[in-house]
């Protein structure tokens, strides 16, 4: 190898490093630059990759990106949707491979964290999980609701305005999918008081794929279990899962005692496990491994236009796994009765919002929040104060 190729290799190596250390979606995006090709296989990955122009202002115009080594905010959003990133419907062997149902159009956001990556090397990373059953102000004037509801309450609003334009099906589609990913992020956006600077969306089907890609997923489990729903059945102890295996793992909610909260805390265990497998697997040193990521990425992974990944790529370099920790907002009662949405789990915005800036200001722990909600100077407890933060650097058990 010449000296200038040995040069640039070690320099992709130490991208790599770097983004492989700070959970999902910095794999995913280190996958597209993750070869010994560099910026040649980056470029031919990303002809590929489906993007939407979700990152605007309040008149829809783009927003300029971020200038380099800036604070970074981005939306991760895993969608129950029976389609390719393309809108394609998945085939029915995958559909019952997944135990998906069918692949009727329907885009349910089950899954939603925010990212923050700070412009500071020396401060640490976060991610902060949002119940889907949450129950907050739907930005676009729908009212309260269900938080996994915003995307989907965005999205038929602008169809039937579209249809009514007598606009063709492909336009509405593709139009109407746009509107539901703004009317998300803009209601995390409220909730949290975090300006939304990047978007990444999985689907099923993709998080399935990428988990074969990297060779299994280590986890581990506080005591055995099996559900029928999701068809979970697995032994207490660590395990290595992939496939339709992890998603059966991050998708049980039925039969765990915290229900949807612990649904999130196992999808955290799990993306801290897949961040030290990437590390100790050198996946994306592999180029076999990385073929397989560019592939299941092109074809189930949305991000916003315009983020320069390789940019991104430099600025996370300096993290490690213990410099990212995974966090929820701070819940009240996870039986809350509404009236039309059934039982949700109850937020004070206020509270979320403090929770929130205490992260940002390196001032954030769960006992933050257990202040969160009064009632006749009563404090009513937190559902999730108890759970410590986890952290990327290891392998929790979880329920």
């Amino acid at each position: 190898m010449s000296a200038m190729n040995a040069k640039k290799s070690t320099s992709t190596r130490r991208v790599l490093t770097g983004i492989g250390k700070t959970g999902l979606v910095l794999v995913s995006v280190a996958a597209l630059t993750a070869t010994a090709a560099g910026y040649l296989t980056y470029r031919q990955a990303t002809v590929g990759l489906a993007t939407d122009n979700v990152i605007t202002d309040d008149k829809g115009e783009p927003v300029l990106p971020k200038a380099p080594g800036t604070d970074t905010n981005i939306l991760l959003v895993g969608v129950d949707s029976r389609t390719d990133a393309q809108g394609r419907p998945l085939s029915r062997e995958v559909l019952d491979a997944l135990q998906a149902g069918d692949a009727n159009g329907e885009q349910n956001t089950d899954t939603m964290m925010l990212v923050h990556v700070p412009a500071d090397p020396n401060k640490k990373a976060f991610a902060v999980s949002l119940p889907r059953d949450s129950y907050v102000d739907i930005a676009g004037g729908f009212g309260k609701h269900k938080l996994n509801s915003a995307y989907a309450r965005g999205k038929l609003a602008k169809a039937k305005e579209l249809r009514g334009q007598g606009k063709d099906a492909a336009t509405v589609e593709k139009e109407s999918v746009t509107a539901g990913r703004k009317n998300l992020i803009n209601t995390i956006g409220k909730l949290t008081g975090l300006t939304v600077d990047h978007y990444a969306e999985i689907n099923l089907y993709g998080f399935s794929e990428i988990t074969k890609a990297v060779g299994g997923i280590p986890v581990c489990l506080n005591k055995p279990v099996k559900d029928d729903f999701s068809g979970a059945n697995f032994p207490a102890g660590k395990q290595t899962l992939e496939g339709v295996d992890a998603l059966k793992f991050v998708r049980q909610r039925h039969g765990l005692p915290a229900g949807d909260l612990d649904r999130v805390r196992r999808q955290q265990a799990f993306l801290a496990g897949l961040a030290n497998q990437v590390l100790s697997a050198g996946t994306l040193t592999d180029p076999g491994k990385v073929k397989d990521l560019i592939d299941a990425l092109t074809r189930s992974v949305v991000l916003d236009q315009g983020w320069d990944l390789l940019g991104f790529a430099q600025q996370v370099q300096g993290l490690s796994g213990g410099k990212i920790q995974f966090h929820t907002i701070p819940t009240l009662r996870s039986n809350l009765a509404t009236p039309g949405d059934g039982v949700a789990v109850e937020v004070d915005p206020n509270k979320v919002k403090g929770f929130v800036q205490g992260l940002l200001t390196g001032d954030g722990t769960p006992a933050s929040a257990s202040g969160a909600g009064t009632s006749a100077g009563k404090v009513r407890p937190v559902a999730n104060t108890a759970q410590q933060p986890i952290d990327a650097a290891g392998i929790p058990c979880v329920n």
